[in-house]
Protein backbone atom coordinates (compact mmCIF):
# COMPACT_ATOMS: atom_id res chain seq x y z
CA UNK A 1 0.00 0.00 0.00
CA UNK A 2 1.49 3.69 -1.08
CA UNK A 3 1.41 6.15 1.11
CA UNK A 4 -0.78 8.30 0.23
CA UNK A 5 -3.28 5.25 -0.09
CA UNK A 6 -2.37 4.59 3.34
CA UNK A 7 -2.94 8.25 4.46
CA UNK A 8 -6.52 8.34 2.44
CA UNK A 9 -7.22 5.38 4.69
CA UNK A 10 -6.11 6.91 7.79
CA UNK A 11 -8.25 10.05 7.09
CA UNK A 12 -11.49 8.32 6.24
CA UNK A 13 -11.00 6.36 9.72
CA UNK A 14 -10.38 9.63 11.54
CA UNK A 15 -13.25 11.16 9.87
CA UNK A 16 -15.68 8.54 10.88
CA UNK A 17 -14.63 8.30 14.76
CA UNK A 18 -14.38 11.80 14.61
CA UNK A 19 -18.42 11.75 13.75
CA UNK A 20 -21.21 12.17 15.98
CA UNK A 21 -23.28 8.99 16.42
CA UNK A 22 -26.04 10.52 14.89
CA UNK A 23 -26.68 14.13 13.39
CA UNK A 24 -28.84 16.21 15.66
CA UNK A 25 -31.96 17.50 14.06
CA UNK A 26 -32.13 21.93 14.83
CA UNK A 27 -35.20 23.07 15.41
CA UNK A 28 -36.16 26.59 15.99
CA UNK A 29 -38.54 27.62 19.16
CA UNK A 30 -40.61 30.81 19.23
CA UNK A 31 -41.28 32.18 22.61
CA UNK A 32 -43.97 34.86 23.10
CA UNK A 33 -41.88 37.45 24.63
CA UNK A 34 -38.31 38.09 26.12
CA UNK A 35 -36.31 36.21 28.24
CA UNK A 36 -37.86 37.04 31.30
CA UNK A 37 -38.09 34.08 34.14
CA UNK A 38 -40.99 31.99 33.18
CA UNK A 39 -38.80 31.18 30.25
CA UNK A 40 -36.33 29.09 32.13
CA UNK A 41 -38.29 25.66 31.31
CA UNK A 42 -36.91 25.66 27.80
CA UNK A 43 -33.46 26.75 28.90
CA UNK A 44 -33.17 24.28 31.81
CA UNK A 45 -33.96 21.62 28.73
CA UNK A 46 -30.90 23.10 26.88
CA UNK A 47 -28.90 22.98 29.61
CA UNK A 48 -29.17 19.74 31.19
CA UNK A 49 -29.06 18.39 27.75
CA UNK A 50 -32.94 16.94 27.81
CA UNK A 51 -33.33 18.30 24.22
CA UNK A 52 -29.63 16.80 22.88
CA UNK A 53 -31.27 13.38 24.72
CA UNK A 54 -33.96 13.23 22.14
CA UNK A 55 -31.81 13.91 19.42
CA UNK A 56 -32.46 17.83 19.10
CA UNK A 57 -30.96 20.82 18.87
CA UNK A 58 -32.94 23.35 19.62
CA UNK A 59 -32.63 27.29 19.31
CA UNK A 60 -34.95 29.57 21.26
CA UNK A 61 -35.53 32.79 19.92
CA UNK A 62 -38.06 35.90 21.89
CA UNK A 63 -41.24 36.27 20.44
CA UNK A 64 -43.50 39.64 19.15
CA UNK A 65 -46.09 38.79 21.70
CA UNK A 66 -48.07 35.85 22.37
CA UNK A 67 -50.97 36.85 19.69
CA UNK A 68 -48.49 37.78 16.73
CA UNK A 69 -46.22 34.94 16.93
CA UNK A 70 -49.30 32.12 15.76
CA UNK A 71 -48.48 33.10 12.14
CA UNK A 72 -45.14 32.82 12.55
CA UNK A 73 -46.05 28.94 13.29
CA UNK A 74 -48.48 28.33 10.63
CA UNK A 75 -46.32 30.10 8.32
CA UNK A 76 -43.59 27.80 9.02
CA UNK A 77 -40.82 30.13 10.10
CA UNK A 78 -40.98 28.26 13.16
CA UNK A 79 -42.07 24.58 13.40
CA UNK A 80 -43.15 25.26 17.34
CA UNK A 81 -44.02 28.26 19.27
CA UNK A 82 -44.97 29.22 22.70
CA UNK A 83 -48.45 31.26 22.15
CA UNK A 84 -52.01 32.38 23.78
CA UNK A 85 -54.56 29.23 22.99
CA UNK A 86 -57.36 31.91 22.87
CA UNK A 87 -56.00 33.88 19.98
CA UNK A 88 -55.38 30.29 18.56
CA UNK A 89 -58.91 29.70 18.58
CA UNK A 90 -59.74 33.13 16.63
CA UNK A 91 -57.02 32.47 14.53
CA UNK A 92 -57.81 28.95 13.69
CA UNK A 93 -61.55 30.34 13.03
CA UNK A 94 -59.99 32.97 10.84
CA UNK A 95 -57.66 30.41 9.02
CA UNK A 96 -59.57 26.83 8.85
CA UNK A 97 -56.94 25.84 6.41
CA UNK A 98 -54.37 26.44 8.39
CA UNK A 99 -54.19 23.65 11.31
CA UNK A 100 -51.79 24.92 14.30
CA UNK A 101 -52.23 23.22 17.26
CA UNK A 102 -51.54 23.06 20.87
CA UNK A 103 -50.08 20.38 22.38
CA UNK A 104 -48.48 21.38 25.77
CA UNK A 105 -50.71 23.47 28.36
CA UNK A 106 -47.99 25.33 29.98
CA UNK A 107 -50.38 28.47 31.52
CA UNK A 108 -53.24 26.20 32.51
CA UNK A 109 -54.51 29.66 34.47
CA UNK A 110 -53.83 32.51 32.24
CA UNK A 111 -51.55 35.49 33.66
CA UNK A 112 -54.64 38.08 31.63
CA UNK A 113 -54.50 40.58 33.93
CA UNK A 114 -55.22 44.51 33.85
CA UNK A 115 -53.07 46.40 35.95
CA UNK A 116 -53.91 49.94 38.40
CA UNK A 117 -53.24 51.55 40.39
CA UNK A 118 -54.35 52.76 44.47
CA UNK A 119 -55.04 56.66 43.29
CA UNK A 120 -57.07 55.71 40.67
CA UNK A 121 -59.94 54.35 42.67
CA UNK A 122 -60.05 51.60 40.22
CA UNK A 123 -60.79 48.72 42.45
CA UNK A 124 -63.06 46.60 40.50
CA UNK A 125 -64.09 45.65 36.75
CA UNK A 126 -66.52 48.00 36.33
CA UNK A 127 -64.87 51.19 37.63
CA UNK A 128 -62.78 51.23 34.25
CA UNK A 129 -65.72 52.70 33.14
CA UNK A 130 -65.24 56.64 32.53
CA UNK A 131 -61.51 55.64 32.46
CA UNK A 132 -58.54 55.31 29.94
CA UNK A 133 -57.31 51.59 29.40
CA UNK A 134 -53.91 51.12 27.71
CA UNK A 135 -53.96 48.28 25.35
CA UNK A 136 -51.08 47.14 23.05
CA UNK A 137 -53.12 45.86 20.08
CA UNK A 138 -51.26 42.48 20.20
CA UNK A 139 -51.46 41.81 23.76
CA UNK A 140 -52.92 38.13 25.02
CA UNK A 141 -54.54 39.88 27.49
CA UNK A 142 -56.58 42.42 25.64
CA UNK A 143 -57.68 39.90 23.17
CA UNK A 144 -60.06 38.51 25.61
CA UNK A 145 -61.48 41.96 26.83
CA UNK A 146 -64.85 41.77 24.77
CA UNK A 147 -65.35 38.18 27.11
CA UNK A 148 -64.25 40.28 30.23
CA UNK A 149 -66.41 43.39 29.61
CA UNK A 150 -69.40 40.69 28.86
CA UNK A 151 -68.83 38.86 32.00
CA UNK A 152 -68.57 41.92 34.02
CA UNK A 153 -71.38 44.11 32.70
CA UNK A 154 -68.93 46.80 31.53
CA UNK A 155 -70.20 49.17 29.10
CA UNK A 156 -67.58 49.08 26.69
CA UNK A 157 -68.27 52.71 25.32
CA UNK A 158 -67.34 54.46 28.19
CA UNK A 159 -64.28 52.62 28.45
CA UNK A 160 -61.75 54.72 26.43
CA UNK A 161 -58.90 52.25 24.52
CA UNK A 162 -55.46 53.77 24.28
CA UNK A 163 -53.30 51.11 21.71
CA UNK A 164 -50.25 51.87 23.36
CA UNK A 165 -46.91 49.79 22.41
CA UNK A 166 -45.40 47.74 25.08
CA UNK A 167 -42.18 48.94 25.93
CA UNK A 168 -44.33 52.16 26.99
CA UNK A 169 -47.18 50.53 28.68
CA UNK A 170 -46.34 50.52 31.99
CA UNK A 171 -44.01 53.90 32.34
CA UNK A 172 -47.44 55.37 31.12
CA UNK A 173 -49.36 53.85 33.91
CA UNK A 174 -46.71 55.24 36.58
CA UNK A 175 -46.84 58.26 34.34
CA UNK A 176 -51.21 58.74 35.03
CA UNK A 177 -50.92 59.23 31.32
CA UNK A 178 -53.65 55.95 31.15
CA UNK A 179 -55.67 54.40 34.52
CA UNK A 180 -55.58 50.70 33.40
CA UNK A 181 -53.41 48.74 31.00
CA UNK A 182 -54.00 45.40 29.65
CA UNK A 183 -51.05 42.52 29.57
CA UNK A 184 -49.38 39.22 31.74
CA UNK A 185 -49.59 40.08 35.75
CA UNK A 186 -46.28 38.77 35.91
CA UNK A 187 -44.99 41.54 33.54
CA UNK A 188 -46.73 44.13 34.35
CA UNK A 189 -46.22 44.15 38.37
CA UNK A 190 -42.32 43.51 38.10
CA UNK A 191 -41.90 46.45 35.43
CA UNK A 192 -44.14 48.41 37.36
CA UNK A 193 -41.96 47.85 40.54
CA UNK A 194 -39.04 48.64 38.34
CA UNK A 195 -40.73 52.24 37.57
CA UNK A 196 -40.56 52.73 41.09
CA UNK A 197 -44.32 52.50 42.52
CA UNK A 198 -44.42 50.49 45.71
CA UNK A 199 -46.23 47.18 45.98
CA UNK A 200 -49.35 48.28 47.63
CA UNK A 201 -49.96 50.84 45.45
CA UNK A 202 -50.32 48.45 42.54
CA UNK A 203 -54.01 46.70 41.72
CA UNK A 204 -53.84 44.05 40.17
CA UNK A 205 -57.07 42.39 38.77
CA UNK A 206 -56.81 38.55 37.34
CA UNK A 207 -59.25 38.02 34.58
CA UNK A 208 -59.86 33.88 35.54
CA UNK A 209 -60.62 35.83 39.13
CA UNK A 210 -63.74 37.82 36.85
CA UNK A 211 -65.50 35.38 35.00
CA UNK A 212 -62.90 33.96 32.67
CA UNK A 213 -62.20 30.21 32.45
CA UNK A 214 -59.91 30.71 29.58
CA UNK A 215 -56.61 28.79 29.59
CA UNK A 216 -53.57 30.79 28.83
CA UNK A 217 -50.15 30.17 26.50
CA UNK A 218 -49.27 26.82 25.41
CA UNK A 219 -46.60 24.96 23.11
CA UNK A 220 -48.11 24.88 19.50
CA UNK A 221 -47.22 23.38 16.29
CA UNK A 222 -47.39 23.69 12.80
CA UNK A 223 -49.14 20.53 11.20
CA UNK A 224 -47.04 20.01 8.28
CA UNK A 225 -44.34 19.82 10.57
CA UNK A 226 -46.02 17.17 12.62
CA UNK A 227 -47.04 14.93 10.15
CA UNK A 228 -43.38 14.78 8.78
CA UNK A 229 -41.56 14.59 12.08
CA UNK A 230 -43.94 13.37 14.74
CA UNK A 231 -41.07 11.96 16.66
CA UNK A 232 -38.92 15.57 16.94
CA UNK A 233 -42.58 17.08 18.39
CA UNK A 234 -42.60 13.80 20.59
CA UNK A 235 -39.62 14.19 21.32
CA UNK A 236 -39.60 18.22 21.93
CA UNK A 237 -42.29 17.86 24.70
CA UNK A 238 -40.74 15.10 26.57
CA UNK A 239 -37.58 17.44 27.10
CA UNK A 240 -39.93 19.99 27.31
CA UNK A 241 -41.75 18.88 30.50
CA UNK A 242 -38.31 17.61 32.10
CA UNK A 243 -37.44 21.24 32.12
CA UNK A 244 -40.79 22.26 33.68
CA UNK A 245 -40.87 19.92 36.35
CA UNK A 246 -37.21 20.51 37.30
CA UNK A 247 -38.12 24.09 37.01
CA UNK A 248 -40.96 23.11 39.98
CA UNK A 249 -38.68 21.74 42.34
CA UNK A 250 -35.85 24.23 42.05
CA UNK A 251 -36.48 27.59 40.64
CA UNK A 252 -33.57 29.37 42.38
CA UNK A 253 -31.16 26.87 39.99
CA UNK A 254 -33.65 27.42 36.76
CA UNK A 255 -33.06 31.10 37.09
CA UNK A 256 -29.94 30.63 36.17
CA UNK A 257 -30.42 29.08 32.42
CA UNK A 258 -32.71 32.43 31.96
CA UNK A 259 -29.65 34.87 32.93
CA UNK A 260 -26.73 32.81 31.15
CA UNK A 261 -29.10 34.72 27.85
CA UNK A 262 -30.13 37.46 29.60
CA UNK A 263 -26.86 39.25 31.32
CA UNK A 264 -28.67 42.79 31.62
CA UNK A 265 -32.12 41.19 33.49
CA UNK A 266 -31.95 41.70 37.02
CA UNK A 267 -31.66 37.93 38.58
CA UNK A 268 -33.69 39.02 41.78
CA UNK A 269 -36.66 40.14 40.20
CA UNK A 270 -36.69 37.53 37.23
CA UNK A 271 -36.72 34.83 39.60
CA UNK A 272 -39.74 36.59 42.05
CA UNK A 273 -41.42 36.72 38.11
CA UNK A 274 -41.29 32.80 37.93
CA UNK A 275 -42.26 31.97 41.03
CA UNK A 276 -45.18 34.01 40.23
CA UNK A 277 -46.09 32.30 37.02
CA UNK A 278 -45.26 28.89 39.17
CA UNK A 279 -47.65 29.72 41.84
CA UNK A 280 -50.58 31.78 39.94
CA UNK A 281 -49.93 30.14 36.43
CA UNK A 282 -48.45 26.64 36.27
CA UNK A 283 -48.69 24.85 39.63
CA UNK A 284 -52.46 24.89 39.55
CA UNK A 285 -55.20 22.58 41.80
CA UNK A 286 -56.10 21.61 38.19
CA UNK A 287 -52.10 20.42 37.25
CA UNK A 288 -51.67 18.70 41.04
CA UNK A 289 -54.16 16.19 40.52
CA UNK A 290 -53.81 15.57 36.52
CA UNK A 291 -50.33 15.95 35.54
CA UNK A 292 -48.94 18.81 33.63
CA UNK A 293 -49.24 19.46 30.02
CA UNK A 294 -52.46 18.82 29.17
CA UNK A 295 -56.24 19.84 29.54
CA UNK A 296 -59.82 19.30 29.94
CA UNK A 297 -61.36 18.95 26.95
CA UNK A 298 -64.70 20.30 28.61
CA UNK A 299 -63.13 23.41 30.34
CA UNK A 300 -61.30 24.14 26.68
CA UNK A 301 -64.95 23.40 24.75
CA UNK A 302 -66.87 26.24 27.47
CA UNK A 303 -63.69 28.69 27.20
CA UNK A 304 -64.30 28.37 23.47
CA UNK A 305 -67.81 29.72 24.21
CA UNK A 306 -66.57 32.46 26.29
CA UNK A 307 -64.57 33.36 23.98
CA UNK A 308 -68.00 33.65 21.19
CA UNK A 309 -69.20 36.39 24.15
CA UNK A 310 -67.37 39.43 22.32
CA UNK A 311 -66.38 37.49 19.10
CA UNK A 312 -68.29 36.44 15.96
CA UNK A 313 -67.42 33.08 14.66
CA UNK A 314 -67.52 31.97 11.08
CA UNK A 315 -66.25 28.73 11.26
CA UNK A 316 -66.00 28.22 15.30
CA UNK A 317 -63.20 24.79 15.80
CA UNK A 318 -64.20 22.41 18.34
CA UNK A 319 -61.91 21.77 21.03
CA UNK A 320 -60.37 18.87 19.27
CA UNK A 321 -59.17 21.45 16.82
CA UNK A 322 -56.83 23.50 19.12
CA UNK A 323 -55.36 20.77 21.18
CA UNK A 324 -54.28 17.35 21.12
CA UNK A 325 -52.44 15.30 23.66
CA UNK A 326 -51.30 12.61 21.14
CA UNK A 327 -47.74 13.97 21.79
CA UNK A 328 -47.89 13.78 25.55
CA UNK A 329 -45.67 11.17 27.64
CA UNK A 330 -48.06 8.90 30.20
CA UNK A 331 -49.41 10.91 32.63
CA UNK A 332 -46.85 9.02 34.95
CA UNK A 333 -44.15 11.11 33.41
CA UNK A 334 -46.21 14.11 34.08
CA UNK A 335 -46.50 14.18 37.46
CA UNK A 336 -45.44 17.22 39.75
Amino acid sequence: MTKSVLFGVLAAALSVLAAPAHAETDVKFALDWKFEGPAAPYFVAIDKGYYKAEGLNVTVDTGPGSVAGIGRVAAGTYPLGFFDINSLVKFRDQNPDKAVKAILMVYDAPPFAIATTTKTGIGKPKDLEGKVLGAPAADGAFAQWKAFVKENDIDASKVKIDNIGFPVREPMLADGKVDAITGFSFSMYFNLVQRNLKPEDIKMMLMSDYGLVLYGNAVMVNPDYAKAHPDVVEGFVRATIKGVLDTIKDPDSAIKSVMKRNETADEATELARLKMALRDNIVTPWVKQHGFGGVDQARLSKSIEQIGLGYDFKNKPTADDVFTGVYLPPVADRKL
